[in-house]
């Protein structure tokens, strides 16, 4: 199989991933505090790791010591920090409003690259970007023009809005990942998620919040750690080394079309007529940034 339909294959089962980590966020808010959520998923997914990255984790100690400051950076921006305002944001909005919101993450993702590392989209990439945006805007006005005037985010929208822009920084900082084995990586930058999220669990604990298991919570908390976590963030560092950040980030479009869809079967979220338009839009918008040429260093 060519390499890059193999990281485009990667990259869907990503955002299948994501999708679902996105409605488990929101079905777990009244059973998981989120940064406890966030707390066990991690912790969750180091545990499962550790057993086949220790090897790795004591062959690349050299490369761990010698850039600390970078897997620092790359755990607290991309693991610890978009994850943990995901799942707040999750607390006040709905799963399918995070994820279609998430559709501005490639225009964010080509900004990021832009202003960290001066590279410049093919203007075809911009038209796909262009086109997706058009399909949230369709959503999220419920493809009412006059809706535009009275718009009105709510504190999880901005939360998610944030989250985005994390993730969006690093996904372009990935171009400077360490060159260790994907293990290390991933655990290294696991452990500072846990590391990060300890104090702030603890903080929900002292000031009240209460983790409430259920069979069902349970089964969510076990699903993110797994699937989202080690899974998905293993695939998705791997294709964003075979297609880039620019590109990787145009298949984000696919996360609002899956999220949408889980959170309509699963949590009984309603899907209209605005919905499809602005999904094949976003579908049209993936598929024209897709075909572009790999973006250019300026």
């Amino acid at each position: 199989m060519n390499r890059d339909v193999r990281a485009y294959a990667m990259l869907a089962c990503v955002m299948l991933f994501w999708a679902g980590n996105a409605v488990a966020g929101r079905a777990l808010r009244d059973a998981v505090p989120p940064f406890t959520l966030s707390l066990l998923r991690w912790a969750g997914a180091l545990a499962l790791l550790l057993p086949f990255a220790w090897a790795h984790l004591r062959a690349d100690r050299a490369g761990l010591r010698a850039h600390w400051r970078r897997l620092l950076l790359l755990g607290l921006v991309g693991v610890a920090s978009f994850n943990a305002f995901n799942y707040l944001g999750l607390h006040y909005t709905t799963a399918s409003n995070a994820l279609l919101l998430g559709a501005l993450s490639p225009a964010c993702v080509l900004a990021a690259d832009r202003v960290l590392f001066g590279v410049r989209p093919a203007p075809v990439a911009l038209i796909g970007v262009a086109i997706a945006v058009a399909g949230v805007v369709v959503i999220v006005f419920r493809g009412d023009p006059a809706a535009v005037a009275g718009l009105r985010l709510g504190r999880g929208d901005l939360l998610i809005l944030i989250g985005i822009l994390l993730w969006a920084v690093y996904t372009s900082l990935l171009r400077t990942k360490p060159a260790i084995h994907p293990f290390s990586f991933l655990a290294a930058t696991f452990a500072v998620a846990v590391a990060a999220m300890l104090p702030l669990a603890a903080w929900e604990w002292a000031a009240g919040e209460r983790v409430h298991l259920t069979a069902g919570a349970l089964a969510g908390i076990a699903y993110v750690a797994v699937l989202p976590s080690l899974v998905a963030y293993h695939l998705f560092n791997q294709a964003v080394a075979t297609v880039g950040p620019g590109r990787a980030g145009q298949a984000i479009n696919l996360l609002p079309l899956f999220g949408a869809l889980l959170a309509a079967a699963l949590l009984g979220e309603q899907l209209h007529g605005y919905h499809i338009a602005g999904m094949l839009l976003i579908l049209a918008g993936l598929a024209i940034g897709l075909a572009a040429r790999p973006a250019a260093r300026a």
